[in-house]
């Protein structure tokens, strides 16, 4: 495997797309393809056609079509060439699948142990130009009303967003569950640089199954320091 395809490192990830036009571009090939993702570094990852076209513009040739991505997240990234292996990047397929598959638990790597060593692990990635902060539900409300108080345009993102949010804050479309809040979560983070919105509050979903990955990509989206 040429150095290129690796990154210079003693590893190469392989990867199955699950995805039919993805799927006939590789039977059509006759071979593997390595390629970069279809966004720019550290920012908010691509699910449409339209947001690849929108990111890299006339630096592509061509784009494939296939629709808006069914899950919505990035893949599972595990680690098979420790002696225990090791999950890099949660994603579309859950921890407690792949723990059911293999008959053992399977830990998540973090921090240095992860950052750098796969796609995505960055403590910083997936990151819109408005702030993304974590909050708890019952913050929601005083943040909101505090940074409207210093000017800012503010904007939620939660499963159930508080009926008593004051008038000028943004509600976007909450999504009903983990599942849909990992299909969604790009388009949403996206939507709120269209809005022009300053910040984003995000309540996170269980971090159970698919959603402990959305938690994983709003804490990377909300590295950044918070706006004051």
């Amino acid at each position: 495997v040429p150095d290129e395809v690796t990154g210079g490192r003693d590893t190469v990830g392989m990867r199955v797309p699950d995805e039919p036009v993805a799927l006939s571009l590789l039977r059509a090939f006759g071979g593997a393809i390595a390629a970069p993702s279809a966004n720019r570094f550290g920012r908010v990852s691509p699910t449409t056609a339209d947001h690849v076209r929108n990111d890299l513009g006339d630096d592509v040739d061509m784009i494939l079509d296939g629709g808006p991505c069914a899950l919505g997240l990035e893949s599972t990234i595990v680690d098979c060439s420790r002696a225990v292996s090791v999950i890099l990047r949660e994603g579309g397929v859950p921890r407690e699948r792949l723990e059911a598959v293999v008959g053992h638990p399977i830990a998540v790597a973090s921090g240095d142990d992860a950052a750098g060593t796969a796609p995505g692990t960055l403590a910083t990635h997936y990151a819109p130009d408005a702030r993304v902060e974590l909050v708890g539900a019952s913050e929601v409300v005083s943040r909101a009303a505090a940074h409207l108080a210093a000017g800012l345009r503010v904007g939620v993102l939660a499963e159930k967003p508080p009926v008593e949010l004051p008038a000028a804050v943004v509600v976007l479309d909450a999504p009903a569950d983990a599942d849909e809040y990992a299909r969604v979560l790009y388009a949403r983070l996206r939507e709120a640089d269209a809005r022009t919105l300053d910040v984003l509050l995000a309540v996170a979903p269980s971090a159970v199954g698919i959603g402990a990955a959305v938690v994983d990509r709003l804490r990377r989206a909300a590295t950044r320091a918070p706006v004051r």
